[in-house]
């Protein structure tokens, strides 16, 4: 299984180190978002990680909901259950919830389906920055503070027509960013496509906090950073 690497067992529990998220990070989602450092003093797990930790231990629903509600940090031994509710939940022994799953519709355990659908969106999901959010916040006129960037996953979900011998990909479809005061809320639609048809959409949003007036020549060098950490560890690989 390919998330192997990025997580253990224990008994009953499942745990990340800031070392497995932060690989997993930046070789399966190309993410170089410094709180998934593992030296960060604010550091956390990504949610693409616990997204695909679901998606391999329960399968992939026709139709599904991921609700982030609170940032999972270095080896928390987690707990991945589905309540009589029908809601899979992601918590720590103390009973505090990281993740709620909602699912609706057929699933599939097919190890492929389940991986190739979980890399695409992950791939997708990883371009966060520069990618998308630049632009978004050039248009707006704002931006995170160049020193604390703090960019936070709030909820994603998708709806998929069929799940059979799929092979996708996720395509942006729009964009925005919602401004009120420091806090920056922003939407990503895609739509999901396989052998050239549209076979789903769905849309992520993110909260982007501590929002400044936007500086061109702070986002250049935040920009310039990225691609040197990513040449840096792609070189490493």
């Amino acid at each position: 299984m390919f998330l192997d690497d990025y997580h253990s067992r224990t008994d009953s529990h499942l745990c990340i180190t800031a070392d497995q998220a932060s690989r997993f990070a930046k070789r399966v989602a190309g993410d170089y978002n410094p709180i998934h450092n593992a030296d960060a003093r604010r550091f956390c797990v990504p949610g693409d990680l616990l997204f695909a930790l679901v998606l391999a231990r329960f399968g992939l629903s026709q139709k599904m909901t991921f609700r982030f509600l609170s940032m999972v940090g270095d080896s928390v031994p987690l707990t991945f259950s589905e309540g009589s509710d029908g809601v899979i939940r992601v918590q720590d022994e103390a009973g505090k919830c990281y993740l709620e799953v909602y699912r609706e519709g057929e699933v599939t355990h097919d190890e492929a389906v389940v991986e190739a659908f979980t890399r695409c969106y992950v791939a997708f999901s990883g371009k966060n920055f520069p990618h998308y959010l630049k632009p978004l916040m050039e248009e707006r006129g704002v931006m995170f503070n160049p020193r604390r960037p703090l960019v936070i996953y709030d909820s994603m979900g998708f709806s998929l027509q069929r799940l059979d011998g799929l092979d996708p990909g996720l395509e942006l479809l729009d964009s925005s960013l919602d401004v009120v005061g420091k806090r920056g809320d922003v939407q990503l639609d895609f739509r999901i496509v396989a052998g050239g048809e549209a076979i789903g959409s769905g849309a992520k949003k993110l909260v982007v906090s501590g929002l400044c007036d936007y500086d061109a020549a702070a986002m250049d060098d935040i920009v310039d950073e990225f691609y040197r950490l990513k040449a840096a560890h792609e070189a490493d690989w």
